[in-house]
């Protein structure tokens, strides 16, 4: 079988880069994003859906999507985007988000019920042009938004997210993990109920940064909240830049399990009500 050289250049890539390209970031996601499109071709649970294509000049590229169903989730299941690797020179937490569909792949008890997409790569085209940072973290997802970001607000208005997690790297010098919850962050009949708390987030240096003061968030997929089927919330987790790859990579993973296993018992409270 050849080996596909690229597989933000493909939907479906099926084979990892070569041996001698091992420890460079962008060579080490295209190994992961590899594994785990081929998980995904025999998984009852993980689908690969990129979208795409992106105007990248010459070979055309796609912004990778993997779509979770979870076991028994159905039409009226929570469904939750969550969304990493707004620039391509820091692709820690792309990876993170590729570990953890990877895990949910081989072990669904996490997302029981649960519907969740994952944007591993937002910053397609900068990586395959090698550009710098583009602002994407930032930017409005209005008209006239990055091509990357354009193919974000037209699934969102499509599937109609109850909510969108980001994974970010936090600034120099930041040495706590900051989670952040903007607009509907808990259970309309129940609004004591939190996404994610301090037992969820125990043995990590955590933040709690305060809720939005309720004015309408000028960049991300809050930007167009009031234009989606529903109102949904946004998390947003960031981890210190200062940390090594593998410590990085087990916070995420373990928090975003956590907040996993808290969301899927609103969804279990809130059928019962």
């Amino acid at each position: 079988m050849p080996r596909l050289l690229d597989p933000m250049s493909t939907p479906y890539p099926v084979a990892a880069p070569s041996a001698a390209d091992r420890g460079v970031p962008a060579a080490m996601l295209r190994a992961d994003l590899s594994e785990l499109y081929a998980l995904s071709q025999n998984s009852r649970y993980v689908f690969a859906s990129p979208l795409g294509p992106l105007p990248a000049g010459g070979q055309p590229a796609y912004l990778p999507r993997f779509v979770f169903f979870g076991p028994h989730a159905c039409d009226e299941s929570w469904r939750i985007a969550f969304l990493a690797g707004f620039d391509c020179r820091d692709l820690r937490a792309s990876r993170a988000l590729v570990a953890l569909a990877t895990r949910l792949a081989t072990s669904s008890e996490a997302g029981h019920a649960l519907n969740l997409t994952f944007f591993p790569l937002v910053d397609v085209l900068g990586l395959v042009r090698g550009e710098g940072d583009r602002g994407l973290a930032a930017a409005p997802w209005s008209r006239g938004a990055p091509p990357e970001i354009g193919l974000l607000e037209k699934d969102a208005r499509q599937r109609g997210y109850h909510g969108f997690v980001r994974v970010e790297t936090g600034p120099a010098g930041d040495d706590l993990i900051v989670l952040r919850v903007r607009g509907v962050y808990s259970d309309a009949a129940s609004p004591d109920l939190e996404l994610i708390t301090s037992q969820e987030t125990r043995s990590f240096p955590v933040r709690f940064e305060a809720r939005s003061d309720g004015a309408p968030a000028r960049e991300g997929p809050l930007s167009v909240a009031r234009d989606l089927p529903l109102a949904p919330f946004e998390l947003t987790l960031r981890i210190p830049g200062a940390w090594s790859d593998d410590a990085y990579q087990h916070a995420a993973v373990t928090l975003l399990e956590r907040f996993l296993l808290r969301y899927r018992a609103f969804q279990a409270y809130g059928q019962h009500l």
